[in-house]
């Protein structure tokens, strides 16, 4: 039995704001953080995700500060690998880096170990061994309980799982991913992969970039004041008619629901195969919980499905015909 999480995770990019990057997301201090400490456990969410970059080390500060004397009531996930610092070794997944990063961000954060430690990109630079052996390395030494990925390829995942498995090393258990219904690329090779080897899907960003919140609809302007124009821009891209045939989709099903669709997208997600967590940036208790409590019915996730359909990539499209030997995981749409 491997570590229990929340369907929903607190994702702390919102925590700082020490960047203009991140001040379009949130500028959230200690005293709010403390706020939404509260509220997540009081809901039942026990994960909270941060990284090292995010807001150059503040996110994980502030969230330090926020979590004294409850410590023992969550599990936290961060991240390195991204540049953290100038200089030639103050960036990727070598031994030197890693080190120096895990220390870093347990110094911020306040505590002896981390929960969930996540390599935030794939480092081509580094011997796939050099990477898993240090890992290993933290685990074994206390300062991490467990492994996880983000943003890795089908191949870069296969190869570090089956080097894990050949030295007898930690291997990683999770992996966080982009998936939503305006980008559904994950469901093509990484969750087939992930149902193979056993690899739980952290999903960031499942409102596809904050297009999914409700404030884009078709024939409508955005709001005067909105982050929108921020966050969205920063996100793959996403045609204006496959957006809004989403969207007018996920209208329909609210009206049978009378969820918003907010809520709708990321109900979608929590039935899908290998999704562990969605981690939202939540600000209140509406967003943190409304989510669950409640089923989409199949005809609904078929209308979700069939609306967010979008072209299937070679191979996947040349497989899908012969789907007898091919298999397509569990509910998830032709």
């Amino acid at each position: 039995m491997r570590l229990k999480v929340s369907s929903l995770c607190l994702g702390l990019g919102t925590f700082g704001g020490g960047t203009e990057f991140f001040r379009a997301w949130g500028s959230t201090g200690v005293e709010e953080g403390k706020r939404l400490l509260g509220l997540c456990l009081d809901a039942g969410i026990n994960v909270f995700d941060t990284a090292d970059v995010y807001s150059n080390g503040l996110s994980e500060e502030i969230f330090g500060q926020a979590i004294q004397g409850r410590r023992h009531e969550l599990l936290i996930s961060t991240k390195a690998a991204f540049p953290f610092d100038r200089g030639p070794n103050n960036a990727g997944s070598s031994r030197y880096h890693l080190i120096q990063a895990c220390e870093g961000s347990l110094k911020r954060l306040g505590t002896d170990y981390i929960d969930s430690y996540h390599m935030h990109t794939f480092d081509a630079l580094t011997p796939v061994e050099e990477v898993l052996y240090t890992l290993n390395d933290l685990v074994h030494r206390g300062k991490v309980r467990y492994i996880a990925c983000s943003n890795f390829s089908g191949w870069h995942l296969m190869k570090s799982l089956s080097i894990s498995e050949k030295y007898g090393w930690a291997k990683y258990v999770g992996h966080q991913v982009y998936y939503s219904l305006v980008g559904r690329d994950y469901e093509y090779e990484l969750m087939p992969l992930a149902l193979d080897q056993n690899v739980g899907a952290l999903v960031w960003s499942p409102l596809g970039w904050a297009r999914l919140t409700g404030k884009i609809r078709r024939g409508q302007p955005l709001p005067q004041v909105s982050r929108l124009p921020k966050t969205a821009d920063g996100g793959p891209l996403v045609p204006d008619d496959y957006l809004h045939r989403v969207v007018d989709a996920i209208d329909a099903v609210a009206q049978e629901t009378g969820e918003t669709v907010a809520q709708i997208a990321l109900n979608w997600l929590l039935r899908k195969p290998t999704v562990s967590t969605l981690v939202i940036g939540a600000r209140n208790e509406e967003q943190l919980i409304g989510a669950e409590g409640w089923r989409l019915t199949p005809e609904q996730v078929a209308k979700l499905d069939g609306a967010s359909k979008s072209v299937v990539p070679y191979p996947y499209w040349h497989q899908r015909q012969s789907q007898d030997r091919n298999p397509m995981p569990p509910s998830v749409g032709q």
